[in-house]
Formats: structure tokens, sequence, C-alpha cells
């Protein structure tokens, strides 16, 4: 797979991307949904963490929220390099282009989630209670650096109600599959399952 090739798809998944998060960020209020199938939803949240909503400050007590967020972005910038040099790298030693395929991938879903980090916070207002509005004339929600993720697909496969003799859930509801996500991030995970699954053939010894 060709460094032209790579570029075309990162380019065709980053328009998917943005163009789903525009949409959905000026035509849904925060936690407004709308239901496709009883299986699938379209859930609009927003996301100003890392992995499922967690944040560095949840682990740390010497660090605030705003400044995780400044450090969690630009760790994100500098990944992106990193990612994109293996890429360019790949392509140019000509490896397995199962690894070319899956770095392009991670590649497209890093970027299209750290425009929302970098960007958004400056391009739209708050959804709190309203729809947001894209260049709005009294400034953006946040600034530069400090944009939130948006997140739109989730699959509420099944529910489930744990008995109240089950171990630790007892009780407890169980949704499968609850987290919600965008298209950026079934790129990065589609990257990374191919990954591990055609381990051998992505990293072959030629």
């Amino acid at each position: 797979m060709s460094l032209k090739k790579s570029i075309v798809l990162i380019v065709v998944i980053l328009l998917f991307d943005q163009i789903s998060k525009i949409y959905i960020k000026t035509h849904f209020a925060l936690h407004e949904s709308v239901d496709v199938f009883s299986w699938f939803k379209i859930y609009f949240i927003e996301n100003d963490g890392m992995a499922w909503g967690t944040k560095i400050s949840d682990f740390t007590s010497f660090i605030s929220d705003r400044s995780a967020k400044i450090a969690l972005t630009l760790f994100r910038v500098v990944a992106i390099f990193g990612i994109g040099y293996w890429l360019y790298d790949s392509t140019k030693k000509q490896n397995s282009k199962i690894l070319i395929l899956a770095i392009a991938l991670i590649f497209a879903g890093a970027l299209g989630n750290i425009i929302d980090s970098v960007f958004y916070g400056v391009l739209f207002d708050d959804s709190y209670s309203q729809v947001a509005t894209f260049l709005p004339e009294s400034g953006g929600y946040d600034s530069l650096l400090h944009g939130h993720v948006v997140d739109m697909l989730y699959f509420p496969l099944f529910e489930i109600d744990f008995p109240e003799w089950f171990p630790f859930y007892a009780g407890k509801r169980f949704n499968f599959f609850e987290p919600v996500f965008n298209v950026a991030d079934m790129a990065i995970s589609t990257g990374f399952i191919m990954l591990i699954v055609f381990n051998k053939k992505a990293f072959s010894k030629n």
C-alpha cells in the first residue's frame, strides 16, 4: 500500500468523521438522541478526557482538570507526529499492506479527535440545552486546546438486570454495549485490532 493511497484513506475517514461531528454539534443539544433501530441510537455526548471519558486528573491530585486537558491535547499532537512518521517509514520500506493500513486507520482516527480537542472550543458555542452555533459571534465555549470530542454512535444491544445474589453486580443493570463513540474511535479501534489479530502478517520478518 503506497503513501498516496494511505493519504486518500486518511482524508476520506477525516471527512466522514468531521462531517458527522459538525452535523451532530449543529443539530443536536447535548444528550439529545434519536432511535435509528432498537439496538442503535444517535446519542450526542461530549468527551473532554481520554478513552471512555477518563481524565488525567482522575489519577493525580496535583494537577487541575484544565492543566490536564492541555497536557493530554499536547501529548496527542506529539503522538500524531510519531504515528505519521511510522506511516511514512513503513510505506518507504514497503512493509506489509496490513501494517500500513492499520497505521493509516490509527493516524486518521487520532487526527480526527485531535481536531476536536484543539479547535472545537473556539469554533462552537456550548451545547447545553441548545443547539450549538458554528463560529458564534460571542465566541466559542472555551479556548484553544480545550475542546471536547464529539461522540454520537451508541449501540445498546441489550440490557439485563443482575439478580440480588450475583457477586459484585447484585441488583444492577448491565447495558451492552454502553460506550458512545465516533468514526475516529472506530478507525483507531479497527487499526489496533488489525495489529493484534494479524500480528504475524503485519510485523513479518521481511
